[in-house]
Formats: C-alpha cells, structure tokens, sequence
C-alpha cells in the first residue's frame, strides 16, 4: 500500500508541476522513447540474468505492492510457536517433535499459525534445523550450521534487489541514448520550419527526463525496498536460529524464546510483557 501511496506521489507531484507551468502532456507522450527505453532496459535484464534469477527478479517485483509481512505480530505468532515446540520436547522428549517437523502443515501445533506456514523459507529453515537438533548435534556445530545456511539464503535473497538496482543504474544512460537519436533525427529536419524542429527536440529531450525518472523515482526504490525485505527476513530467520540454539543449550523454552526477541528490531520488538503474556495464555 505504502508503494502505491510512493509511485502515485512521485508521479503526482512531477506531472502536477509540469501542468502548473502550463506544460503540454502530449508531448511527454513519446512511444518511441518509452520503447527505445523499455526495450533497451529489459533487454540489459534478459542479458544480465540466467533464467532461473530472470524469473526470481520478476517474481519480486510484484512484492513491493503487498503490506509488511514482518510485523509485531508475526514475530509474537513466530515466538509463540517456538514456545509450544519447546514445551512439547521438554515434556514428551526430543522425539515428540517428529512428526510435527516432518509434515508440519499437517500438525496440530503448526496449524495454529497458518500465517507461519505460508512462508516457505522460515518453516524449512525451523523444520530442517530441528532435525539436526533431533538427531543429537552439539550446539556449537548446529550454530555453524545454521550460520552457513543463512549465509547461504542472504546471498540468494538480495540477488533480485541487486539486478534490479543496477537496471536502474542504467536506465539515464539509456535515456541519453534515446535523447542522442532524437538530435540525430532533428538534424535531418533542419530545413523545416522552427515548430516542427522545437517538438523533435523536445520529443529527444523527453528521452533523458524518462531515464532519470525512471531510475531514481520508479525502479531505483523499488529495488531499495526489495533489499529491505530481504533484511527483514535474514532477521525472522535469525530470531529462530537464537531461539532453537538456546534451548539447545538447556535454557528453559520460556528463557530461549526471550533470547530470540532480543535480536529483533525495535519497531518490531514485543516487549517483554507482550511476550509474556502471549506464553501465560499458551499456557492456559
């Protein structure tokens, strides 16, 4: 929502301005600069990605335009859950947990937070690292573990906002070029009168104003707002790694899920009693 509210403000305020001065929108209306742009753009994307990224990076795009999945809440939900899977092992044992991790969308536990279960990378991340806690290794190596996995998922999750990023880099440059093959063609109209030259100028120019909108007021943000996407989920998984390692290390469930809300960020931090209150209720 908070994209559109951007999109339509940049948009807004630069066209508002345009039309103040008494600018003419028609001649913004350019296709063949949209196209020697846009062509140009999507082409350096194709030639830039492997196909399995190309598909990634379009997958993201249209992400920006969905609310903030990482909220208090979820991370109240996510904290909730470890809590139960905790309680359970520490009274049934390690082996209670089997089936849970194995099919979680089909466990009882899991199927209390079905936003949790919608996120893919977080429950393999959970499920798999539980496993390995399962089958007895020693916490040091599960944070080794763990780290390199996350390591791993960092890398891939800011590919998108990185291709997308330097497409934006690219686009004044394109601009420039269909700026430049606007003059070449105003130079083959000289011996036409002076309103026929002065609208295939201004049709060249409309060329590097489209690059540079498009870079810094359109594409540039949203591959900024894909990074810090990306950030945030590194931190839902790290909240879950600080959790599984505490109880790992025998602190008691209620003591390890507090660990994990201590690595959160503050606009997204439940405080200790939100927290509290959230297990009191487990409990009951």
């Amino acid at each position: 929502m908070f994209a559109i509210i951007g999109i339509v403000i940049v948009f807004g305020s630069i066209i508002g301005g345009y039309l103040f001065e008494e600018g003419n929108l028609h001649v913004l209306f350019q296709p063949a600069e949209f196209i020697i742009i846009g062509g140009a753009a999507l082409g350096s994307l194709v030639l830039i990605c492997p196909p399995k990224l190309l598909i990634k990076v379009l997958k993201s795009i249209p992400m920006i335009l969905k609310g903030n999945s990482f909220t208090k809440e979820s991370y109240l939900s996510l904290l909730s859950l470890l809590y139960e899977i905790f309680s359970k092992i520490k009274k049934e044992g390690l082996l209670a947990i089997e089936k849970d991790i194995e099919a979680p969308d089909k466990s009882p536990i899991f199927k209390r937070y079905p936003d949790i279960l919608k996120n893919h990378h977080a429950i393999s991340f959970l499920c798999d690292n539980l496993r390995v806690f399962v089958i007895g290794v020693k916490p040091m190596d599960m944070e080794e573990m763990m780290e390199i996995e996350m390591e791993a998922h960092h890398q891939e999750s800011h590919l998108p906002p990185a291709v997308i990023t330097k497409v934006a880099d690219s686009l004044p440059g394109f601009g420039i070029v269909a700026a430049v093959l606007g003059v070449v063609i105003t130079m083959g109209k000289m011996s036409e009168p002076p309103e026929v030259i002065g609208h295939s100028i201004a049709a060249a120019l409309v060329g590097t104003f489209l690059g540079i909108l498009l870079c810094y007021g359109l594409f540039g943000p949203i591959g900024n707002n894909l990074e810090h996407r990306a950030r945030e989920e590194s931190k839902y998984l790290e909240a879950i790694k600080v959790a599984i390692l505490s109880f790992a290390k025998d602190l008691p469930p209620q003591m390890a899920v507090e660990a994990a809300r201590k690595v959160l960020f503050s606009d997204t931090k439940p405080s200790f009693k939100e927290l509290e209150d959230r297990i009191r209720k487990k409990k009951g």
